[in-house]
């Protein structure tokens, strides 16, 4: 039996250990129909999928019961994950000056034509808001073997009353709140403004800024004539137009310059500056601009913090953020699961929570097994998704004991249904018999 498999099967009964007996054994089917690749080709339908997969009619009906009325919740399964990955201690949460980042993402399921429970989301190609099903993603940024990672930490849904970008992301920030450690640090894009971070009281944040931003000095300038003057001078980052006319940028605090990957990164730096609508006082939260000007890149990068960070901390952290994006890119694009064939309210929020966090699951396996060929001709095989599905062949439960927990109804023998024989035969076996046994006896990968 492959390994691949004996590893995904294993780390399947961890994270479902928690889940009452029986609704532990249909999660279970589930998410290996989502996890080699069978939604691809039923298009994000669950029947087609399971059946795919080799599930039997009466097993199919019971994992769709098991995710829709079943008694399980998502928190429970992402502790059970996170505690099975940091006992493996492959994972390595990175840190920079002290400070892990902790990367938030607003993601959504696309459902237009889904009427009464969807909300208004950013579509980026569109350019617009559409309807959809949307969560707040917040992960720890780490490394496996020199590859960067992400471990999902929370799945935040959109409130069925509150269904829009702006209250989800208040919602995300205001978890962020309560539950960041003293040597963590939130790290957001430019979704997310500086005002948003003071609003909910976020204490440590590294947050992309816009290029026109502008901020203030919290001081008064020197007193000229006319009246005091209330506000302290703008402070604008880069040089822009309005009208046509051309506005300098302001001069920097200090410049400075770090090399990162053979390349040199020039850095302007602002420092204690409050939001351009307030007036000057000593109670305001004050924050940094820091600029790159990296030549990889035509557009400089503009950031905002309020922790005293090195300007290469403060670059890395942000570099840090990429990692949840694919999360969500890995669930849609690789597991099929853009689509969706549920209506339910709470199958709306249940199929998608667990299709991420299956696709967390895939990343972390896909860096941690042992990289195997894809066929005679790969003799020198890189890490890649070693347990993803593909169009010519479907991965099968074998026959082995399960490890952890109690799985399946009371009277069943505690091992996982034999499926070899629907490889060679049966109603749903391969016509193909070479295919069959090349299937067989070759790693499944």
């Amino acid at each position: 039996m492959s390994i691949a498999i004996e590893q995904t099967i294993q780390v399947l009964q961890v994270v479902l250990q928690t889940v009452p007996v029986g609704t532990n054994l249909a999660l279970l089917h589930l998410l290996w129909s989502i996890l080699n690749g069978s939604f691809l080709p039923s298009r994000g339908a669950i029947f087609p999928g399971l059946k795919l997969s080799g599930f039997t009619a009466e097993e199919s009906r019971r994992s769709w019961k098991a995710m829709r009325h079943g008694v399980w919740r998502i928190d429970d399964l992402l502790a059970s994950w996170r505690n099975y990955v940091q006992s493996q201690e492959q994972w390595e949460s990175h840190k920079y000056d002290g400070y892990r980042p902790v990367a938030i993402d607003i993601t959504a399921f696309w459902r237009p034509k889904l009427k009464g429970k969807v909300g208004k989301y950013f579509h980026g190609l569109a350019n617009r808001l559409l309807g959809g099903i949307g969560f707040a993603l917040i992960v720890e940024v780490g490394q496996v073997d020199g590859h960067r990672l992400p471990l999902l930490r929370k799945i935040i849904r959109a409130h069925p009353q509150e269904m829009n970008q702006d209250k989800l992301k208040a919602s995300a920030l205001s978890w962020i709140r309560h539950n960041l450690a003293d040597d963590e640090i939130a790290i957001h894009d430019a979704g997310a403004h500086i005002s948003d971070m003071q609003a909910a009281g976020v204490p440590r944040y590294v947050v992309r800024l816009a290029k026109n931003c502008v901020a203030r000095r919290n001081y008064l300038p020197a007193y000229k004539k006319g009246r005091p003057r209330e506000y302290g001078q703008y402070v604008r980052p880069l040089a822009r137009k309005r009208k046509e006319k051309p506005i300098a940028a302001t001069k920097p605090d200090f410049k400075t310059a770090f090399t990162y990957q053979g390349r040199n990164i020039q850095v302007h730096g602002w420092r204690d500056l409050v939001l351009s609508t307030h007036k000057v006082a000593d109670d305001h939260d004050t924050f940094d601009i820091w600029v790159f000007f990296d030549p990889l890149y035509i557009e400089p990068l503009v950031l905002g913090t309020n922790v005293a960070l090195s300007p290469k901390a403060a670059f890395m952290l942000y570099l840090d953020r990429w990692p949840v994006e694919q999360v969500p890119l890995v669930a849609k694009q690789i597991l099929g699961l853009q689509r969706q064939f549920v209506f339910a309210t709470e199958s709306c929020q249940r199929l998608p929570e667990l299709v991420l966090l299956v696709a967390n699951i895939l990343t972390y396996l896909a860096a941690t097994l042992p990289p195997m060929p894809t066929g005679f001709w790969d003799r020198r095989p890189k890490k890649r998704r070693v347990v993803s599905g593909a169009s010519w062949h479907r991965l099968f439960f074998p026959k082995m004991p399960l490890i952890r927990g109690n799985f399946g109804k009371s009277n069943q023998s505690q091992t996982i249904y034999q499926r070899v024989s629907w490889l060679i035969g049966g109603e749903n076996g391969i016509p193909d018999r070479f295919l069959a046994l090349r299937l067989l006896f070759e790693p499944f990968c």
